[in-house]
């Protein structure tokens, strides 16, 4: 009778252990088949995305009115104009990164830009790399003829560009310097620097961003029709307006350190003067996911006007058109949109990392629009605008993608898509995260399962007493 109980109960277990590793391989099948699911939809996104590395692979734009010209100043460091009907003008990828951009008054075609190459190899100009030359250029989108106007090597890379210069005449332009945290005007013909602004002359040292580093973050500057500069503070959550005579105007100053209810490491604040409607600023609010609209009452700045839908991700410039559409370059979106008075996206061109986008014809960034107030244009959140799913209505790693970002702060979510390929879209970063999660699953429960066959087990630290308690 022992015999047969000994037998039964090695029966027992070994259909037991034979069910346990029969699960086991059902686990791994399942694993196995999601993974491959997920590889193959970053496969598909990797062949099928939008690129701008080579002008073979710029996408057609739809049709509109005027040209259109883009700068690029990430991974693909880019200056594309487009044709009003759509096709490729001029196409330009000579240097590693593509800022402001401007039309040249009275000059058909022709811009001026701000570019940086970074220098990696040493040389009589860098003994020391990585440096960064910072180069003011104008360039005639129909010819391909290209003239340097200014130029300045800078002693390193990090934060060290010239994300946008303006013009004052036909000698002197204004320099947001983001490595000296300083706005400069320079004869561009004898290189005279005639006037200069020190950020440091204002704001305190453990504000902002990390100083030495990237301190202020200087990333805009424009000169007002009234001969004041407006310039944008990035890290210090502030768009600041300067007298060249008497400094800065602090009553004026929109946005305040930290308090990113305003605005929260703002892009390419455009102002819009008295007589369209302002004082107004139109600004792309670039942390904040939206771009908004400030209106000049009391001596104080409201906000007016603001824009964003499910899509928007890291605005960096904005400009209100003369037809009262809004142009958005919206970089971590990886696209450049035309938004109409009723807040529906009437023009759209898929872009890698776009920057800046200037519609020609039109006036310089937002010179021919009038501001919300006097346009009467409605505000549109991320809640009121549609929600839109994948060819199907439904995209499952869209959502989670969705669901999870829903928990990371937006600035690391940002910098996170900054960072990684360009062909990765929301429905990729979702498929890589539930990737991620089956990998780690996976090698947990084989380690799991390794210790159990080899008869090591793991006890609650928590175990209930006999009697109850």
């Amino acid at each position: 009778m022992d015999s047969v109980r000994a037998g039964l109960g090695r029966a027992r277990s070994a259909i037991a252990t034979g069910r346990s590793h029969l699960s086991r391989n059902r686990l791994r099948a399942a694993f196995v088949i999601v993974l491959l699911l997920c590889a193959g939809v970053l496969a598909y996104g990797a062949a099928t995305a939008t690129t701008t590395a080579n002008a073979e692979a710029v996408p057609e734009a739809p049709p509109t009115e005027n040209h259109t010209v883009v700068t690029e100043s990430g991974r693909y460091g880019t200056i594309v104009a487009f044709n009003p009907d759509g096709s490729l003008q001029y196409y330009n990828n000579s240097h590693t990164k593509y800022f402001d951009v401007d039309p040249v008054e009275n000059e058909s075609m022709t811009v001026e830009y701000a570019a940086t190459d970074t220098i990696h190899t040493s040389g009589p100009n860098c003994r020391a790399p990585p440096c960064a030359r910072n180069i003011l250029e104008r360039t005639n989108l129909s010819t391909g003829e290209t003239e340097v106007l200014y130029e300045r090597m800078d002693h390193t890379e990090t934060a060290a560009e010239w994300h946008d210069v303006d013009r004052i005449n036909e000698t002197h332009v204004v320099v947001a310097d983001m490595v000296s945290d300083q706005i400069f005007i320079v004869n561009t013909e004898t290189e005279i620097v005639t006037w200069l602004w020190d950020a440091q002359s204002e704001f305190p040292l453990d504000e902002g961003g990390a100083y030495p580093g990237d301190w202020a973050h200087l990333n805009d500057v424009e000169v007002l029709p009234d001969g004041r500069i407006m310039a944008s503070l990035r890290n210090q959550d502030q768009v600041v307006f300067i007298n060249r005579s008497t400094g800065l105007q602090e009553d004026w100053t929109l946005g305040a350190e930290g308090e990113h209810d305003i605005q929260y490491e703002q892009h390419n604040p455009d102002y819009i003067p008295e007589e369209r409607g302002g004082p107004a600023v139109v600004v792309a609010d670039s942390e904040n996911g939206r771009v908004q609209e400030f209106q000049r009452e009391d001596g104080e700045w409201v906000r007016t006007w603001q824009w964003a839908d499910e899509k928007m991700q890291w605005p960096r410039d904005a400009d209100r058109l003369p037809n009262g559409n809004t142009l958005i370059a919206d970089s971590n979106g990886k696209r450049v949109i035309e938004v109409n008075p009723e807040g529906d996206i009437v023009w759209e061109v898929p872009m890698s990392l776009p920057y800046d986008a200037e519609r020609l014809e039109t006036g310089d960034e937002s010179a021919g629009g009038q501001s919300a107030q006097e346009l009467g244009l409605e505000s549109q959140t991320v809640e009121e605008s549609d929600e839109s799913g994948g060819s199907f209505g439904f995209d499952p790693f869209d959502r989670v993608e969705s669901t999870v970002s829903g928990f990371v702060p937006h600035r690391i979510h940002n910098a996170i898509v900054f960072v990684s390929p360009v062909w990765m879209g929301d429905t990729q970063f979702g498929a890589a995260f539930v990737a991620i999660l089956i990998a780690l699953s996976w090698i947990g429960l084989e380690s799991r399962w390794k210790l159990r066959d080899a008869g090591i087990g793991f006890r609650s630290p928590i175990a209930r007493r006999d009697d109850g308690s």
